[in-house]
Formats: C-alpha cells, sequence, structure tokens
C-alpha cells in the first residue's frame, strides 16, 4: 500500500477557507478549542494572537529566569569616552582650560579674599598620589559658580596651565546642554552631561568612571544640587557617589573640602559676580573606605547598602567641615567687626594719650573731661553711673581750642610726642623731652608760635 504524501501548504490553505467559509454561514468566529481566536482574519484577529502570544511569553521569561538586581557593578572600559578624547576637543580644552582657569584664579585671589585652610592635603594629593592612582574631590555646593571659581582660587597658575591634569566635573543637561553652543562651551572645559531622573547607571555616570579608570581627576558635588538657603543647610550625599567610587578598577582617593562666602559672590538670582568678598575654605584629610570594601564580597551584603554606606560617610564628613568653616567665619568676622573703628575713634585714642601738660594746655583738658563727667553723672539712671567717653568733635571742645594756637597738619605732629612720651614711660625710661631732638625742635617751633600770638593779641 502506497503513501500518499500530502502538501501542508495545500492543507493549510483547505483550513482557512474552511474557516472562512463557517464564519461567512453562521456569522460566528470558529473556536480552535484552546480559547484563542483565529489567527488569521480580516477583523485583526492576526495581531491580537501574536500580542497575546509575545506577552505570554515575557511572564514566563520573568517568572522562570533569574532577573538582575537593581543595583549591580558594571565594568566601564577606558575606551568609553572617544567623543570628549577627539582630537578637536584636547585642542579646545589646551586653550580653554587654561584661560578661563587663572581669570577665575585671579579674580578669586585679587578682587576678593581667599582664605583657605589644609591647602597642602590637596596639593599632596593632585602632585604626589600613586601613577594611575584616580583622584576624586568632593565638596558643598553653594553657588552656581563654585566649579569653577573655588577650584580655580585653590590651585597654583603653574598648575592651571596644564588641561591634561585638572579635573573633570558632572553638569545637568537642562542646565549647561541646552543647545550646540553651550555643549560644545562646557565639553571643552571637561564638563560631562547628567541627566536628571535617568538614575545611576547613565552614560555620563560611565563616562566619569572611565576617566578615574584612566586616572584621571573628577570633581563632583554629592548633594547633586546647590543649596537653596545660601549654603546655611547641606542636602544629604546621594547615591551616585557611591557607585563612583566603588566602580572604578581602582579605588580612588578621595579628598573632601567645604566652603563658605560664594553665597556673597554670586547670591542665588544674581547675574553678574561681585567682589570684595571672602570666601572660607577648610580642606580635609582623605577619606578611606577599607571597612567598607572588606564586606563588598558578602552575600548579606547588597551593592545597595555598599553605596549608602560610603555616601553616608562622604556625607558625614562634609557635614562636620560644615561645622568647622561656620565657627572660623564667624570668629573672623567678629575680630573684623573689632578691629573696626572709625576715624574719629582713632583720633580719639591718640588725642587722649598726649601729654597736653607739657603743652601748657591741661587745665582746659581737665575742665572739658569734668564737664563732661558733671554731665554723665547728672543724667545716671536707676542709680547706676555712667562712665564718661571722650571723643573728639570737629565742632567744639578741645580739638577747636588747639585749632586756635595750629593747623591740622602742625597738631597731629604733635600728637604724636605724646604718644612718644607715653611709650617712653610705659618701659621705666626717662621722659626727659631734651632726649629727643625732633620733639625738642617741635617743642620750640611751639613756643615760638604761642609767644607770637600772644604779642599779636596784645
Amino acid at each position: 500500500m502506497g503513501i500518499q504524501f500530502v502538501d501542508k501548504a495545500d492543507l493549510w490553505k483547505s483550513a482557512l477557507l474552511l474557516n472562512l467559509k463557517l464564519r461567512d454561514r453562521f456569522r460566528i468566529a470558529v473556536d480552535d478549542h484552546r480559547g484563542r481566536a483565529a489567527v488569521f482574519s480580516p477583523d485583526g484577529y492576526f495581531s491580537s494572537t501574536i500580542h497575546r502570544w509575545v506577552t505570554r511569553f515575557r511572564n514566563f521569561r520573568r517568572e522562570s529566569l533569574p532577573s538582575p538586581p537593581a543595583f549591580y557593578r558594571r565594568r566601564v572600559s577606558k575606551d568609553l569616552t572617544a567623543e570628549e578624547e577627539s582630537a578637536l576637543f584636547r585642542m579646545l580644552q589646551a586653550v580653554a582650560v587654561p584661560l578661563i582657569g587663572n581669570a577665575c584664579h585671579v579674580f578669586m585671589n585679587g578682587f576678593n579674599r581667599v582664605q583657605v585652610y589644609g591647602l597642602e592635603k590637596l596639593h599632596d594629593a593632585l602632585l604626589n598620589r600613586p601613577k594611575n592612582k584616580p583622584l576624586v574631590t568632593v565638596s558643598n555646593h553653594v553657588a552656581s559658580v563654585d566649579d569653577p571659581f573655588v577650584i580655580a582660587s585653590l590651585l597654583p597658575p603653574k598648575l592651571l596651565l596644564d588641561a591634561r591634569n585638572l579635573r573633570w566635573t558632572l553638569c545637568a543637561t537642562d542646565r549647561c546642554f541646552k543647545n550646540p553652543v553651550t555643549s560644545a562651551f562646557f565639553r571643552s572645559v571637561k564638563v560631562l552631561p547628567v541627566s536628571r531622573g535617568e538614575g545611576i547607571y547613565q552614560q555620563g555616570m560611565d563616562i566619569a568612571i572611565s576617566k578615574l579608570n584612566s586616572g584621571g581627576w573628577v570633581h563632583i558635588f554629592p548633594e547633586g544640587s546647590r543649596s537653596r538657603d545660601g549654603g546655611k543647610t547641606m542636602g544629604s550625599a546621594k547615591r551616585g557617589i557611591g557607585r563612583l567610587i566603588l566602580d572604578a578598577d581602582t579605588l580612588p582617593m578621595v579628598v573632601p573640602f567645604v566652603h563658605t562666602g560664594m553665597q556673597d559672590i554670586m547670591p542665588v538670582g544674581a547675574s553678574v559676580p561681585r567682589i570684595g568678598q571672602t570666601v572660607t575654605v577648610i580642606i580635609g584629610d582623605p577619606i578611606h573606605f577599607n571597612d567598607i570594601l572588606s564586606t563588598e564580597g558578602a552575600k548579606h551584603v547588597s551593592r545597595k547598602h555598599l553605596y549608602d554606606a560610603v555616601s553616608s560617610r562622604i556625607g558625614q564628613r562634609l557635614y562636620d567641615l560644615k561645622v568647622q568653616v561656620d565657627r572660623v567665619s564667624l570668629e573672623q568676622q567678629s575680630m573684623m567687626s573689632h578691629d573696626a573703628k572709625t576715624s574719629s575713634d582713632r583720633a580719639a585714642e591718640i588725642f587722649h594719650r598726649v601729654d597736653w601738660d607739657s603743652f601748657g594746655m591741661g587745665a582746659q583738658f581737665l575742665e572739658e573731661s569734668s564737664a563732661s563727667s558733671s554731665k554723665q553723672i547728672a543724667q545716671t539712671d536707676g542709680g547706676i553711673v555712667r562712665s564718661p567717653k571722650r571723643r573728639v568733635s570737629s565742632e567744639g571742645g578741645i580739638s577747636l581750642k588747639i585749632k586756635k594756637f595750629m593747623d591740622s597738619t602742625e597738631m597731629m605732629g604733635f600728637a604724636a610726642r605724646g604718644l612718644f612720651m607715653n611709650e617712653y614711660k610705659s618701659r621705666g625710661e626717662s621722659a626727659n623731652v631734651g632726649q629727643i631732638r625732633p620733639l625738642k625742635v617741635w617743642r620750640e617751633y611751639l613756643e615760638v608760635n604761642l609767644m607770637n600770638r600772644g604779642l599779636q593779641q596784645q
């Protein structure tokens, strides 16, 4: 008995024609006894069936296959930054970075005042760290120009000329990379783009890690954005700094520093930086993470917890430095306010130290002082006597009496005699005027002037 072979294509066509005839005859869709609609139909059954099968396959794969964790270590190669390492961008960086860096250095140290504590720690990390050892600097974010103004003020001009060894930093795409012009500019000054809301595994973070894998220097603001209250408070460190440090091939050297005063140079909403301000910077010791790395291979410790541990330690160190820099800033302001005296106060202090008896004017001075004391005593409040405060007034008093005898230049010259005399008396030395030749000449000149004035009045 011979075997008859049936063409599968013909059988499929016959079944399809039969289904179409049954549907047209009874006005129903033919069921394939498995709860699915017909595969081919002019009403879209084919597309809905394919979509249903794709959904089932995805659900099966999600439930059966092990899914990757939410946080993991992503290896980044050194060849990721082909665009930033192109010849064109290297030429732009060689020109733009030294030019802008030195301009910011002159602005901060020439038109403003920068006080730095622990500068040798940063210079040691920049110049003396092992070869191919990456460097990460972290700081608080107060103003929009913290980088490059603060960074440039901390570096010597000769180091700012070497564009290849200067820092890379990160900036949000909605601020620095809005159009091709700003994108080209910020790329030429070694700024990498990051997108808000895309997480820690985005391309900008991978490029920053590749820079660290090449032994470069990356500066980052762990807060993620600048302070909204003028630097009074600091936000928590984000998880991205943890990934930046732990996912590098070699553990970077992490140097923290905190500054205050940039809120006065570039306040929120200002478009032009101000001059004549004081910025205080404190650079801390390098941060170590050996104890955290020792638990990296443990099964009970997730990658998320490692990232959080690193970012938490950095945030705590920055907070400690923030407390120190605020205390130093308050002490400096107190000293400046204490030393800031008006010209009248300083002149009064000079006049009170003059030996007026040697000029024959002590009686007038005592008379005015006693009158002032009597006036203060008469104005006592509740039995508490206020100590008289003697001032030199340009309207009258002792200064007016002195002006009757000499002009202002002579008055200041003779006042210096009292300073010399009081200084000699405090040292227990002889107070003889004749021993000081300039003072002797001044006294003779005064006596002649007084005698001539007296003869003219008579």
